[in-house]
């Protein structure tokens, strides 16, 4: 026992760094690690592999796996487990088992592949939608059609129904005939005068099958929208699992994929008892794409019927199941014909996604565009959704689906990761989940098997025994991420009826994928975008959370464990519902602060037009305003203030709202609270160094730097409710702001100047160790450059693995405060060791360690022991025609969705170029 506890005190250093003092950072927990989604294809696992498997992501700094069955590997099919079998269900437990030994959680998906679905989906509850087949008549003309369904793909299934028939005169006078049909599909009906149209709408089926299924999970994909297939869709697991949930904390369901489903069978019925009317008379309007008032109003009922029936018999049904396991509930609702906000809220852990790569302005960091998404990238906006449903409702985790698509296959390095990462963070996220990590049985030989659209977290790739360093940067970001509770100030309605007005299409799917068709055009993204570069910090919030919020010491407090906020915009928008502006007058009424940026134009929908418009106009009309200024009209409503003016900026200044001026130098920030004080986590992704003293509104009694790349932490130099940061382009830190001091905390280190710098440019000894297909020949060097410059040795074009740079030298006299090693280029990572002694990972922009401590007066070594990428390989094995890729299913693409051939590709730098110095460095007194 003793010395597992000296085991666990060691593994706690390294994570945290100096303890000799109070440590600052929170306590670590195996959520604030980094998880990964753990492939399992063909679900052909076994207990022994498990166990190497979670053992290896566990000494490598992860939390947790959460589980995805999909497609398996040609030539194991022997080795297949049907999803759910009794034998499958021997491997989860034994997986959580072993979990719950190393202090790791499993998460696993309800399904196979993606969108969810499977062989216990029956026709009846498979996706639906409608499909609709028009007529026309004259009067005094005989009908001799049958009212049918064509189309021989559909015909024969069992489930196809007539669900309406209305016919339409040039008039556009409706006449529904669902009673005038017989089972034949005659007409009994004629009209008295004129030209009609008919319109017959079926319930139909997509036929859409589960993508990238695992065996025992193929099938058709769920009807999202009907109760019964639900409930149904869950009765599988709940014969697999019994009352046990088997050790899984949490039920993930992937986003919302399913394609061309609009209907449900009881779509009509569900319409009227929510809309107050019979859709029937209305359906050409939702057929047709006629830019009409009309039009408008049925449209944005259908969706709002649509976002209403996936909330309600999908999510809620779906937590409440979990809930019945004593488990949690994961989902990603983007992608859902549904408020995103609501459907987020309705689960324990919303989750994000991001899709691509980013754009930064961080010099050295690589972005080839040939290896990136050329039209995905990710939208910090859209990550703001998840987010804003867990402050708003007082969610401790939100989670996210991480580096999908970084890169093109095999050329992601983890210093490319932190910025993509970074930016996750900075939206408020603060549980990610790598995409991804892939099962691989033992006698799987390189590079084992891989899916084909993420980044490769195997201990296969190059890279892994550097995998430490981005992991533990994660653990102690997140470990503060996750303490305490949000600390945005504004709240911004997400005017969603304006998006479901839009005359085109059907249903509305709001995508990861299209922001720059839903979101991105709209004033509340351009308000979202300006105000945080002016440094405040929003969360959205739906007509619903409004609804549920109250008025609490002049602050509106959304949810009895969410976060408060000093004010509510409404930003420009042409639909208001008269209930959402009822109860946003209540919120002023007690206390709020609210900004209006215009008057609300209308009412949505198509029930009782005239009598609620009128009641949208005498509640608008209820509030005093006067004219403050140009653009500014203010007015005092109860106990609160409700502020009308197009520009938001100065509607803020009015309510005397401070911003956090620190983002004028470039710095992004996401700031929470806890007992006792404010975090704010601030990276720098200028192009620049920042070293000066940044204004923070909240400072407390004591400011603690805390660095999640190390560790390290002091106190900071303060002046005039300014914190002095010191930060590279590319670096972050934590300011730790409290109420109370802590004597025992050092100062901080601020670098004072730089005295002239150590050439390292004596001969080097280059070898190499782990690594294929074979160790390239070990040499001198009389100047530093990659391996890769080496072509007489043709091992050297195609290695991948760790190649050592040393070099002995002789210092003189050691009298700085500090000793920085600075990399000029660095191809990818490395791992430092100076006089024998390990100084740490280098793997993130700018390429730099401290080995002052390490390095001694008179003699040294230093070993740099550099990862490369696995790119040189997998070129190597595609020239030689070595099969590596045989999968069912999708095989394996590229970054374009095209075959993937790495034969033609350019050899990747690998090793280190340029200078390498030491820089002695004085730190202020």
């Amino acid at each position: 026992m003793k010395i597992k506890n000296i085991i666990s005190l060691s593994l706690i250093c390294f994570a945290f760094g100096n303890l000799s003092a109070q440590n600052p950072w929170p306590k670590t927990t195996e959520t604030a690690k980094p998880w990964t989604r753990w492939w399992w294809m063909g679900n052909a696992v076994d207990e022994k592999g498990l166990d190497k498997q979670l053992t290896t992501l566990n000494k490598a700094g992860f939390g947790g796996v959460e589980i995805v069955p999909i497609y398996g590997a040609k030539g194991f099919e022997n080795q297949y487990i049907n999803y759910l079998s009794s034998e499958w269900m021997k491997m989860l437990q034994f997986t959580t088992n072993k979990a719950k030994s190393l202090n790791m959680g499993v998460d696993m998906a309800v399904g196979t592949g993606w969108p969810i679905g499977g062989p216990q989906v029956s026709e009846e509850d498979a996706a639906t939608k409608m499909i609709v087949q028009t007529y026309t008549i004259s009067s005094g003309e005989k009908f001799s059609e049958k009212i049918v369904l064509n189309g021989e793909k559909l015909k024969n299934l069992k489930t196809i129904k007539l669900d309406i028939v209305t016919a339409y005169n040039e008039k556009n006078e409706a006449v529904v005939l669902n009673d005038k049909i017989t089972n034949d599909g005659s007409l009994n009906w004629k009209p008295y005068s004129g030209k009609w149209t008919i319109y017959a709408v079926f319930t139909g089926k997509t036929l859409q099958k589960v993508k990238r299924a695992a065996p025992g999970g193929e099938g058709y994909t769920l009807d999202h929208f009907s109760p019964v297939a639900t409930v149904n869709y869950l009765k599988t697991f709940d014969k697999a699992f019994g009352n046990s949930n088997y050790g899984v904390r949490s039920f993930f369901n992937d986003s919302y994929e399913v394609y061309n489903a609009d209907w449900t069978p009881d779509f009509k019925n569900e319409f009227k008892k929510r809309r107050g009317y019979d859709l029937s008379p209305y359906i050409k309007y939702l057929i047709n794409n006629d830019e009409n008032e009309v039009t408008t109003r049925v449209k944005s009922d259908y969706r709002q019927t649509l976002s209403e029936l996936i909330l309600n018999n999908f999510a809620d049904n779906f937590t409440n199941w979990a809930h019945s396991k004593n488990s949690k509930n994961t989902n990603q609702a983007h992608g859902s014909p549904g408020n995103l906000l609501d459907l987020y809220a309705a689960v324990d852990i919303p989750e994000s996604e991001t899709f691509g790569s980013s754009i930064f302005e961080i010099p050295g960091l690589k972005r080839d565009t040939a290896d990136i998404q050329k039209s995905d990238m990710p939208d910090f906006n859209m990550l703001k959704f998840a987010s804003s449903v867990a402050n708003v409702t007082g969610k401790k985790l939100t989670s996210n689906e991480t580096f999908t698509w970084l890169t093109e296959h095999f050329k992601t390095s983890w210093s490319q990761a932190k910025p993509e990462v970074e930016q996750v963070f900075l939206s408020g996220i603060n549980h990610v989940f790598y995409h991804g990590t892939t099962y691989t049985p033992a006698d799987v030989p390189f590079p084992g098997w891989l899916f084909y659209a993420s980044v490769n977290f195997v201990p296969e790739n190059s890279l892994w025994p550097h995998l430490t360093g981005l992991n533990s940067y994660i653990e102690r970001t997140q470990s503060v991420l996750q303490s305490g509770k949000s600390d945005n100030e504004l709240l911004m309605y997400w005017p969603i009826y304006d998006q479901w007005a839009t005359p085109k299409g059907k249903d509305i799917a709001f995508k990861v994928h299209n922001v720059e068709k839903w979101l991105q055009p709209t004033p509340m993204y351009e308000n979202l975008n300006k105000l945080s570069k002016m440094g405040y910090s929003l969360d959205m919030i739906s007509d619903k959370m409004i609804n549920e919020s109250k008025s609490e010491n002049q602050k509106i407090q959304t949810a009895k464990e969410g976060s408060s906020y000093q004010v509510l915009i409404i930003p420009e928008l042409t639909y208001l519902p008269e209930t959402t502006l009822n109860d946003i007058l209540k919120l002023a009424q007690n206390g709020a602060s609210v900004i209006f940026q215009n008057e609300p134009k209308d009412i949505p929908g198509n029930f009782e037009v005239e009598k609620r418009r009128n009641q949208l106009k005498s509640l608008w009309n209820q509030i005093p305003f006067q004219n403050q200024a140009e653009n500014v009209k203010i007015a005092s409503f109860g106990k609160g203030k409700i502020v009308l003016s197009s520009d938001v900026e100065k509607g803020l200044e009015y309510l005397k709202i401070q911003r956090e001026k620190l983002t004028d130098t470039g710095l992004k920030f996401v700031r929470r609270q806890f007992d006792g004080g404010k975090y704010y986590y601030i990276v720098n992704h200028t192009s620049k160094e920042i070293n000066q003293f940044v204004p923070i509104n909240y400072t407390g009694k004591q400011t603690t730097i805390m660095n999640p790349e190390n560790g390290d932490f002091g106190v900071a130099e303060m002046q005039n409710n300014s914190v002095r940061i010191q930060l590279k382009s590319g670096e972050s830190l934590i300011l730790k702001n409290s109420e109370t001091v802590d004597s025992s905390i050092s100062k901080w280190k601020y670098a004072e100047k730089t005295d002239a710098p150590i050439v390292l440019d004596q001969t080097w000894q280059l070898s190499f160790k782990e690594g294929g297909p074979e160790l390239p020949k070990s040499r001198n060097l009389k100047k530093l450059e990659p391996w890769t410059n080496f072509s007489d040795d043709p091992a050297t074009q195609s290695f991948s693995g760790t190649g050592i740079y040393t070099i002995n030298l002789n210092v003189k006299k050691k009298n700085a405060d500090e000793y920085l090693l600075k990399f000029d280029k660095l191809y990818e990572s490395a791992k430092v060791i100076v006089n024998g002694q390990d100084a740490g990972i280098v793997w993130s922009i700018p390429f730099e360690i401290n080995i002052g401590k390490y390095l001694k007066k008179g003699k040294n070594t230093i070993q740099i022991e550099v990862c490369n990428l696995m790119a040189n390989r997998i070129r190597y094995m595609d020239q030689k025609k070595i099969t590596w890729r045989n999968y069912n299913e999708i095989n394996f693409v590229n970054i374009d969705y095209k075959p993937f051939d790495a034969s033609n590709w350019k050899v990747q730098p690998s090793g280190l170029d340029g200078q390498i110095q030491i820089i002695p460095l004085t730190y202020s007194k």
